[in-house]
């Protein structure tokens, strides 16, 4: 028997218990509105009606408060940090020429601080390599256009820093340390697809992400910040913001299948970036830590258990380099790096990236493990460019 039939036979027996029929007669129905002959709203029964939606629209205002201050604090940060995001157009030689195209525009982004003195924008060296100075054009927020004076740059971070000169420009606040967490939230603004001072909203997703193949490969300090904030081609060198208006890394890069966003985002964090910039500025150059290890790529659970360890944590030293703060240290092949300067390694490429960022000259404590145990040392930091061409 169907569904069909029950109910059939459920409405003749209700209709015959009311007493209004025989059983034998088919149900007779009538209309609920008595003018039969005038167009009707079937759906009007489950309709609001005015009082119920004022009321409705009351409960919606109050729920909507608590969001509404979110919002405001969203305007709020917005209004800080336009006026210290610039947007930047290069042109530069094509690396192929053809007949009658010699040039390319590129567009992105940079954020407005001082370092030493000095103000400056600080972007992603692919923003604007090969370009003369006159061929860079900085837009800001208020629509003036500015012509760097200087310009540094830095391939092994793809960071850049251009001096400029102008009235009244708004220096960004950078956050004091990389102190962001995953799932904390955040802002990026620049100029995606040309479109300047745009600003999205996101949370970190993960951090230490350092194995992006990003380019021609001489991107070699990596420890990137990744964020599901939608950034898309032109939003390289703008900031991301904490909830403080705090700039806590530079955007630079997009991990995407169709060239848009796709949610995932790569932010350099801001002690890399003002490492870097600091000794630009300085300097002119970077000088970079150098312990002077080579170390094991692939370390894997078969090798973590033949030297005594549960699991493969830290990095494995393969060889130590003649003469380097770690032979004079101490250090062997098949000892294993646990922390450098306090902070748990994670693997050969974390270590690098800690040790290029710190200070030449500069004591560092290392903890080691060798022979089942764990031993701490302490070496001298050198020059990268006192033992590599």
């Amino acid at each position: 028997m169907t569904f069909r039939h029950h109910a059939a036979a459920a409405l003749a027996a209700a209709v015959l218990a009311c007493g209004g029929v025989r059983a034998d007669e088919p149900p007779r129905l009538a209309p609920i509105d008595a003018q039969a002959t005038q167009r009707v709203d079937p759906m009007r029964p489950v309709r609001l009606s005015a009082g119920e939606r004022e009321r409705l629209y009351d409960q919606v205002a109050r729920d909507a408060e608590p969001l509404e201050r979110q919002a405001r604090q969203i305007r709020r940060l917005t209004d800080l940090v336009r006026p210290t995001v610039v947007h930047i157009d290069a042109r530069k030689p094509l690396l192929r020429p053809r007949p009658g195209k010699t040039t390319e525009e590129e567009a992105g982004s940079g954020v407005v601080t001082t370092i030493s003195g000095r103000t400056v924008v600080i972007t992603n060296r692919h923003v604007i390599s090969r370009s003369e100075l006159e061929d860079i054009a900085i837009r800001l927020d208020d629509g003036r256009e500015l012509t760097p004076r200087r310009l540094w740059s830095d391939a092994g971070t793809d960071l850049a820093v251009m001096e400029v000169a102008g009235d009244d420009l708004q220096p960004a606040r950078l956050a004091d340390e990389d102190r962001v967490q995953i799932g904390d939230t955040v802002l990026a603004i620049g100029s995606p697809f040309g479109l300047a001072h745009s600003v999205t909203l996101g949370i970190v997703s993960a951090k230490g992400r350092r194995d992006l193949d990003l380019g021609d490969g001489s991107v070699r300090f990596q420890d990137f910040i990744q964020t599901d904030a939608a950034i898309n081609p032109g939003n390289s060198g703008g900031p991301l913001v904490n909830l403080r208006g705090e700039v806590v890394g530079l955007n630079t890069a997009i991990a995407s299948n169709s060239g848009g966003s796709e949610g995932i985002g790569f932010a350099i964090p801001i002690s890399m970036v003002m490492f870097v910039a600091r000794q630009l500025v300085e300097n002119g150059a970077v000088q970079r830590g150098y312990l002077g290890v080579a170390l094991d790529k692939e370390f894997t659970q078969k090798e973590a258990h033949r030297l005594g360890m549960v699991r493969a944590v830290g990095t494995r030293v393969e060889s130590v380099t003649r003469g380097s703060p770690a032979e004079l240290a101490g250090i062997r092949p098949d000892d294993v790096i646990l922390e450098f300067g306090g902070i748990p390694v994670e693997d050969d490429d974390h270590l690098m990236s800690l040790v290029s960022v710190t200070p030449v000259d500069r004591g560092v404590d290392l903890v080691i493990f060798r022979n089942r145990e764990r031993l701490a040392l302490r070496l001298t930091v050198a020059s990268r460019r006192d033992f590599e061409p």
